[in-house]
């Protein structure tokens, strides 16, 4: 048993229903999902990978991008989605942390892992085509799936650091099984349900919510790939699904063609990744006739908490601890908070994560003696057992859906000829939730705010690039000499 054969119970009853469908037409049923599963795992196997070994993938949304992951999971592999706007730095401290025995990426970024490292490489583009495709075409369409336990590794996703470097959190095969089962279960999720995905495919929301339970149910998906929100509305009369980030829902309000009957097909829409505010809950209630389920989750645990799906969806929070997961919020003596008192998130459960890839003092550290995750954010009740998040420790920011640490930010920042040191925080966004801001001191007046965002778009991924960058003479700083962000907030935020 792994992780794959779980979500695929009875591949007879499946097999001649549409699994994935393109924006151009392509239709793959799930009988040719385990076909081109089996060529790429048997392809694995042939360049010499075993089980344990790690794929790293930087490439674009496709069916066959979804193979490869799928694959993996069947070969015991252990799969390493990188986000497509990762630069050079970045990718040579993931490539050499992890050190994968192959790296899957586009094309055009073969010559630059041959600069990185050695690792042996395949190139898949954005059409399903390249050389892994090439190359698994030669391959045998069965394959007998790798026997893995629940704490086998099945996934490593790369968490932005508080201190700059970033944490490989290493998901197992029970965690991605237990979680997928109880959305499945907890979201209703059945065969005629047809799933719009508009996210991408490196992170948990596109890949494993998004993903795994619809193939448990044995349902259809829909792949377009990218959000757009004219594109989306067009092919909304045609699902019963829509997962996807505050801005989705934000952009599309935008839309005059958002109607109650554009939507009236629909079953469920969700939200998560960031902050859903209020008013955005709101104006899409009042727009479409339909109730936003929001939920919360993390690359460390999969979902932990969702508002019902048979019952009230309070805006403003992110609903009740899912079947299974254990949630407490502590205040800072390590006491449970009562209602309405905000404390440390803290959680237990099968979706929670084996821990940090060799890091295990920062695994130790992120644990309680008695064994609950510390989540980093802050929380409180309401009196019946709803979840709101009130805060973000270590000053997380999340723009568009996507977790940016401000550390790593002013380190590259600060690396850049002429800025003495900065400050990077998040300011609230219509469109993003938050932007990402920087306030850096330089000792060159004719540095150009421009010249510096220029600089770093070649260093790290385009959405961790402020959006803006102040010049000050210098930062606020309290009587211990640290940087005080509330300030800065309070007088860009206007």
């Amino acid at each position: 048993m792994n992780a794959y054969s779980f979500f695929n119970p009875e591949p007879a009853a499946t097999a001649e229903r549409i699994f994935i469908e393109t924006e151009t037409g392509l239709r793959y049923r799930y009988a040719d999902m385990r076909e081109e599963t089996a060529r790429i795992a048997n392809l694995l196997r042939s360049l010499g990978l075993q089980p344990g070994d790690r794929v790293a993938a930087q490439v674009d949304k496709s069916p066959q991008a979804l193979f490869l992951y799928l694959a993996c999971l069947r070969a015991g592999l252990c799969y390493l989605p990188l986000n497509t706007a990762y630069q050079r730095d970045e990718l040579a401290y993931f490539i050499g942390d992890a050190e994968p025995g192959l790296i899957v990426c586009a094309p055009e970024r073969e010559a630059l892992y041959a600069q990185i490292c050695h690792t042996q490489c395949l190139s898949l583009n954005a059409e399903g085509r390249g050389s892994l495709s090439d190359r698994a075409a030669e391959q045998p369409d069965r394959f007998d799936d790798a026997q893995m336990g629940l704490d086998d590794l099945a996934v490593i996703l790369y968490t932005s650091g508080t201190t700059g470097r970033s944490k490989g959190a290493m998901l197992t095969h029970g965690n991605l099984t237990s979680n997928a089962d109880t959305l499945r279960r907890y979201w209703e999720i059945e065969a005629d349900d047809v799933l719009l995905h508009a996210l991408p495919l490196f992170h948990i929301h596109g890949l494993f919510v998004a993903i795994h339970p619809l193939i448990l149910a044995g349902a259809r998906i829909f792949f377009q790939s990218k959000f757009d929100a004219s594109a989306v509305l067009r092919r909304l009369p045609d699902a019963t699904l829509l997962m996807g980030v505050p801005t989705f829902y934000a952009r599309l309000l935008q839309e005059p063609t958002l109607t109650r009957e554009a939507v009236e097909h629909i079953r469920l829409f969700v939200s998560g990744s960031a902050p859903l505010l209020r008013e955005t809950f709101d104006a899409w209630t009042q727009r479409t006739g339909h109730t936003i389920l929001e939920r919360y989750g993390m690359s460390e645990s999969g979902m932990i908490t969702s508002n019902p799906y048979r019952g009230e969806r309070r805006g403003g929070t992110v609903g009740l601890p899912l079947p299974g997961v254990s949630v407490r919020i502590m205040d800072v003596n390590g006491r449970p908070t009562g209602i309405g008192k905000p404390g440390a998130i803290e959680i237990k459960g099968p979706n929670v994560f084996a821990g940090y890839w060799r890091m295990p003092e920062k695994t130790q550290e992120e644990f309680t003696s008695d064994e609950w995750f510390k989540t980093g954010d802050m929380g409180q009740w309401d009196a019946d057992g709803y979840l709101s998040i009130v805060g973000r420790a270590k000053d997380l920011i999340i723009t568009g859906g996507y977790n940016v640490y401000p550390k790593e930010i002013e380190l590259a920042l600060d690396a850049l000829p002429g800025v003495v040191e900065s400050a990077v925080i998040g300011l609230p966004h219509s469109d993003l939730g938050e932007a990402v801001t920087a306030i850096a001191v330089v000792v060159d007046e004719r540095l150009q705010e421009a010249e510096l965002i220029a600089q770093l778009r070649q260093n790290i991924a385009a959405y961790k690039v402020p959006k803006r960058i102040h010049f000050v003479r210098e930062l606020p700083r309290n009587a211990m000499g640290k940087v005080q962000k509330n300030m800065l907030r309070k007088q860009y935020g206007i």
